[in-house]
C-alpha cells in the first residue's frame, strides 16, 4: 500500500454522519453501523444503477461502496461538496478513480488483509479439485450417471511434485504458496518486485523474473495481481499457446487478468486440461461455453465469502469512518499508487 503523506480531509461532521451502504453486508454490521452513524442501509442486494449511485454520493458524507460498483472521474465530480470519504467495503480499489477522489479531497479507504486466507482457501481448492476432476465426478453422481468404481474411470491427476505458478505474490500470493507446499508443490512465482530472500525460504518459493518462462514452465498456473491496465489479459492468448500441453489455469483475482476467448479455446482443443475460476470478464455473466467444458469447474466470485471475513471487512470499514469523523487518518487510507 502507498504510504500517505497528506493529511487528512478537513471536511467536519457535526453529529452523526451521514453514511450511505451500496449493498446489503451482514446484519451485526448493518447494527453497529445504525448505532453509530446516521446511516442508509441498501434495501436489497442488487447494485445500484450509475444514476443511484451519484443520487447517493450528492447526500452522504461517506460513501460504502463494494467491487460491484463503478464510480468514475465523472460521478465523484458530480458529488455533493459534503462527500468526504469513500470507505470501500473490499481490498480492490481500482474500481474507484482515485485521481479525481484525491482533486476533490476525498478520502478513499480499503479493507485490506481480511480477505487473504478466504480467497486463498478457495483457491487451494481449486488447485486441487480441477487436477483431480472433482466438478466433474460430481456431476456425474448427481446426474445419476456413475456405474460404480472402475480403475480406469475419472482418472485425474496428483499436484505433488508439480511445479505451482504464482503471478503476483501479494498477500493471497503467499498465502497460496504457503498452502501448496503442504501437498508438495513446487512454487515459483513472478512479481513486481522480488521478496526478501527470507520470505522466499519461509515460503519455499523461487523467483523467476521472465513472466513467460514463468507461465510456459508452469503446470498450475495461478493469477493473484490486482486489475489495472498493466495487467489486463496478462494471461494472452500468445502465453496461453506457450503454455505445457495438459496445464491446469485457476483465478480467484480478476476475470480481465485473462483473454477468456483464447482460453476457451484452449480448454476446447484440449491443449490445456482444465481450469478452476471464481472471476470472469464480464460478471456476473459467464460464457456459456465455460460451463460447458467438463474440466472447468465456474464458481460465482466467492473467494470471500465467508461470515467471518464479511464481519471482519464490514469492522475495518466502520473504523475507517470513525477515525475520520474524529479528524484521524483512517488506518486504511489508500492514493493512487496502491496496488
Amino acid at each position: 500500500m502507498t504510504v500517505v503523506t497528506d493529511t487528512p480531509s478537513s471536511r467536519r461532521v457535526s453529529g452523526k454522519p451521514r453514511v450511505r451502504v451500496t449493498r446489503r453486508l451482514l446484519p451485526a454490521v448493518e447494527a453497529r453501523m445504525s448505532e453509530l452513524f446516521d446511516v442508509v442501509l441498501s434495501p436489497t442486494d442488487l447494485p445500484l444503477s450509475r444514476g443511484d449511485l451519484v443520487a447517493a454520493m450528492q447526500d452522504c458524507d461517506v460513501l460504502v461502496p463494494t467491487v460491484t460498483d463503478r464510480i468514475d472521474a465523472g460521478m465523484i465530480a458530480e458529488a455533493s461538496e459534503r462527500l468526504g470519504m469513500i470507505a470501500n467495503f473490499g481490498a480492490g480499489i481500482e474500481h474507484i478513480d482515485l485521481a479525481a477522489a484525491r482533486a476533490r479531497k476525498i478520502i478513499v479507504t480499503n479493507t485490506p488483509g481480511v480477505f487473504t486466507d478466504d480467497t486463498a482457501d478457495l483457491t487451494m481448492m481449486l488447485i486441487l479439485s480441477v487436477p483431480r476432476r472433482l466438478g466433474e465426478g460430481s456431476r456425474m453422481v448427481r446426474d445419476g450417471q456413475w456405474t460404480g468404481w472402475a480403475p480406469s474411470v475419472m482418472l485425474g491427476h496428483c499436484i505433488g511434485g508439480k511445479r505451482l505458478a504464482i503471478v503476483g505474490m501479494g498477500r493471497i500470493g503467499q498465502a497460496v504458496a504457503h498452502r501448496a507446499r503442504a501437498f508438495g508443490m513446487e512454487v515459483v512465482y513472478h512479481n513486481r518486485n522480488r521478496l526478501p530472500p527470507a520470505f522466499e525460504t519461509m515460503l519455499g518459493a523461487r523467483y523467476e523474473p521472465d513472466l513467460d518462462r514463468l507461465i510456459a514452465e508452469a503446470d498450475v498456473l495461478t493469477l493473484h495481481c490486482p486489475a489495472g491496465a498493466e495487467t489486463h489479459h496478462v494471461l494472452n492468448a500468445r502465453r496461453i499457446a506457450a503454455m505445457k500441453p495438459g496445464a491446469y489455469v485457476i483465478n480467484t483475482a480478476r476475470g480481465d487478468l485473462i483473454d477468456e476467448d483464447a482460453l476457451i479455446r484452449a480448454l476446447q482443443e484440449g491443449r490445456l486440461a482444465g481450469a478452476g475460476l471464481d472471476v470472469y470478464s464480464r460478471e456476473p455473466k459467464v460464457d456459456p461455453r465455460l460451463i460447458a467444458l467438463p474440466g472447468v469447474i465456474t464458481l460465482p466470485h466467492m473467494g470471500s465469502a465467508t461470515v467471518e471475513g464479511r464481519e471482519h471487512a464490514g469492522e475495518k470499514v466502520i473504523a475507517n469512518i470513525r477515525f475520520w469523523v474524529d479528524g484521524h487518518r483512517p488506518p486504511d487510507q489508500v492514493l493512487e499508487g496502491w496496488a
